[in-house]
């Protein structure tokens, strides 16, 4: 899968360096994932939550962070939506963005 945006991704960290490990292995993961549909990333994350309208929210560091995406499968694209603390979360509308 081709993920969009990295930079998104390693900004963050720089404000967080707790997630840094964890969002490198999440983006390597998802980059080798060759997801078809939210049930394949349900079986390889177990507790990330798909949402009505088809955002998928993952739980970084233990909850502490939360990555939010959009898949197209028929492309093998992830767009990075969000990514931010659980406070941060709980202040956005995670299936509009």
């Amino acid at each position: 899968m081709g993920v969009i945006s990295r930079k998104r991704l390693t900004e963050f960290w720089k404000r967080e360096p707790a997630a840094k490990d964890q969002l490198k292995s999440w983006f390597t993961e998802a980059e080798d994932a060759d997801w078809k549909n939210p049930a394949d990333v349900k079986a390889k994350y177990g507790s990330a939550s798909i949402l009505k309208g088809g955002p998928v929210v993952f739980n970084i560091c233990g909850n502490k962070y939360r990555l939010v995406v959009r898949i197209n499968y028929d492309y093998d694209t992830v767009y990075v939506r969000f990514i931010g603390t659980h406070a941060e979360y709980d202040k956005i509308d995670a299936e509009t963005i």
